[in-house]
């Protein structure tokens, strides 16, 4: 091994600190994380060889297992060496890729998965290289890439890397947003309690970490900071057009180009053509509103959840919140201590998975490691993703000889875990059985998107000012909200936190293709695309966060963007390099590739017969939102371009 030169970014930065003052920062450190620092500081795997090692890894607990005693040892070890690393100028030792692989599966506590080291080396960036950084800029003739304008459609987590990979490839660009501002849906769902379900530093781009975050799981004005700053950094403003909106793209077949219709906030509408058009317009950008009678009725503020009032003041309302899943369930603890009463309307429980961790703030020892420790923030965030990607998609295969179509759950390790959060939320609610019938699905743990709570949730219920309806909603009346039973519980306030349209891709922009293909009408309501990212008919059309891309399972979304986007910016290389006008995926590729997405979707636990009431689903019980592909298969798919598989003209 060898010292690094230069200083790679993720070195973190020198130091003065005294011992005791080191001591005292390890303690509120991943121990885990520090052991594969050591190697780094210190040249010598020992650190990772020794009896103190994590037991399991897990997203929920940092220390994955490590009994106390051991973590005291290793920090109490720790000191000496950090000393010794900071009098020697802080100078890092490179290990080699074997070692590295090591360090893995110390983490891990097993041997890696197929195909993930290489993934995980990408994202880990340990040599300090964004190896999904466009570089084959200076290989276009830059006429060539003056022409090729290219529109992003969105400025959200998505919006912003394809920028980021525009500005690298030297390609002239705007990126539309309607919004006033960047972050997509983090600048949308300002509501109360907002956070992320994905720990944040894993929710962030891999070549943009942060060891600033406050939570583990943080909250939506500090991820809209993250991601307004990573839009400064980046140079991205002078390129986007806030307030405004994508009517309608049309492709001209003479001249090879998308004619894009904008519209601004006061209703003026112009054409931009573009060679490129990216769409980045996420899958849950519609909000979902019920239809109750007597709903326009209602006296006091009605809004859904992602047009929460900024000014709204609730204290001391009655407030009803109907809807009870992922925005609700983050909702009503944050908001029932001030009001008067609230009343909590519930269609389908929900599964929940306990979360010590979700509530938590980061403490100062453990930013100080992101800070100033070599790579202990990369091994971090090695410790938040690599759970989801290790398990693949087994645990959500049914498993015909088990399932009984009773919901008890489609496989053994399924129904275990039924037990387990049956178990859990039951140690909760104590006596209250009422509650716990009310809270435990009828479907299998994980059909649905799993919640995560620290407790909060279920102990929201309990609270004497709480009601906690699952009685159908008959009507809306100017002062309440009435039950089918015939009960009323009264409201100043109504918050719809009733979801997303999220089946309906792309709208409510119309895209005609080549010979006046209408998109919609192509997809109905199936809509796919090769590997959500191509889709015939429409040339030099993209999708990021297209359909069957949505996550379930393995990863933080933001890494399926980058993926897609590597793609994509690939597509646009091969067209450009090829003197090429125009990339259209042949029609048998897709085809193909939907057989085999079809096959597999409908093995896994979404598509279980018992699980109703899901955004999953389109409205005959088919699933096309969700990808049933582990998360190292998808990232090999996307890394390159098979130029067999489109045409170029």
């Amino acid at each position: 091994m060898a010292v690094t030169q230069p200083r790679n970014p993720h070195a973190g930065a020198p130091f003065i600190d005294d011992a005791a003052t080191i001591r005292a920062h390890l303690e509120e450190v991943s121990v885990p994380a520090l052991l594969c620092s050591m190697v780094h500081m210190t040249g010598d795997p020992s650190w990772i060889r020794r009896v103190e090692r994590p037991r399991m890894l897990t997203t929920m607990e940092f220390q994955s297992a490590m009994p106390a005693e051991e973590q005291a040892a290793v920090c109490d070890r720790a000191v000496a060496a950090i000393v010794d690393y900071r009098d020697r100028g802080c100078e890092v030792f490179v290990p080699s890729e074997a070692l590295v692989r090591e360090m893995m599966e110390f983490l891990a506590a097993r041997p890696m998965i197929e195909g993930s080291v290489p993934l995980m080396m990408e994202e880990l960036q340990l040599d300090g290289v964004d190896t999904r950084a466009v570089t084959w800029r200076d290989t276009v003739p830059e006429a060539r890439r003056a022409e090729s304008t290219v529109v992003v459609i969105g400025c959200g987590e998505s919006g912003i890397v394809a920028g980021i990979r525009l500005e690298e490839a030297g390609l002239p660009f705007t990126i539309i947003e309607r919004a006033p501002a960047p972050g997509g849906t983090w600048q949308a769902n300002r509501y109360p309690g907002a956070r992320v379900d994905v720990g944040s530093h894993h929710y962030s781009y891999s070549f943009e970490a942060s060891a600033t975050w406050s939570e583990y799981f943080c909250r939506q004005p500090e991820l809209q900071r993250y991601f307004e700053h990573v839009v400064d950094k980046y140079g991205l403003r002078p390129h986007c057009r806030f307030d405004t909106e994508v009517v309608k793209a049309t492709w001209d077949d003479d001249a090879q180009l998308w004619r894009v219709v904008v519209r601004d906030a006061v209703g003026r509408e112009d054409t931009i053509d573009a060679r490129f058009v990216i769409s980045a317009v996420g899958a849950l950008s519609l909000p979902r509103l019920p239809q109750f009678e007597g709903m326009e009725s209602f006296a006091g503020p009605s809004f859904h959840s992602a047009r929460w009032p900024a000014d709204l003041d609730v204290t001391g309302k009655r407030f009803a919140l109907i809807g009870a899943g992922a925005t609700g369930f983050q909702i009503g603890p944050t908001i029932a201590d001030v009001v008067d009463r609230l009343a909590i309307f519930q269609r389908t429980p929900q599964w929940i998975l306990p979360n010590p961790s979700y509530h938590l703030s980061v403490p100062s020892g453990d930013k100080w490691a992101m800070r100033h420790l070599p790579f202990y923030g990369r091994w971090f965030r090695f410790l938040m993703m690599y759970p989801g990607i290790s398990i693949s998609t087994d645990p959500f295969r049914c498993d015909p000889e088990f399932d009984d179509l009773s919901g008890r759950g489609v496989n053994p390790t399924n129904a275990k875990r039924r037990d387990q959060l049956t178990a859990w939320m039951a140690s909760i609610f104590g006596d209250r059985a009422d509650l716990l019938d009310k809270s435990v699905p009828a479907y299998p743990p994980a059909g649905k998107r799993i919640l995560q709570d620290n407790g909060s949730w279920l102990r929201c219920l309990m609270k004497p000012n709480v009601d906690f309806v699952n009685t159908p909603i008959a009507r809306i009346e100017p002062d309440a909200v009435v039950t089918t039973d015939g009960e009323r519980y009264e409201a100043d306030v109504i918050c719809y936190a009733t979801g997303f349209q999220a089946n309906d891709y792309l709208a409510p922009m119309q895209f005609t293709g080549r010979g006046g293909a209408s998109l919609h009408e192509q997809w109905g309501d199936e809509p796919g695309g090769y590997l959500g990212i191509t889709v015939p008919n429409f040339p030099n059309l993209f999708l990021v966060y297209g359909p069957g891309t949505n996550l379930a399972h393995g990863a933080s979304i933001i890494l399926h963007s980058e993926c897609q986007v590597q793609y994509t910016m690939e597509a646009i290389r091969t067209t450009l390099q090829a003197d090429a006008r125009s990339i259209e995926v042949r029609k048998e590729v897709l085809d193909e590739y939907m057989t085999r997405y079809r096959a597999e979707i409908d093995q896994l636990i979404w598509s279980h017969p018992t699980i109703e009431h899901t955004h999953y689903k389109n409205r005959h019980g088919k699933i096309f939102t969700l990808s049933p592909w582990p998360i190292e298969v998808y990232w090999k798919w996307t890394h390159t371009v098979d130029s067999a598989d489109y045409m170029l003209f």
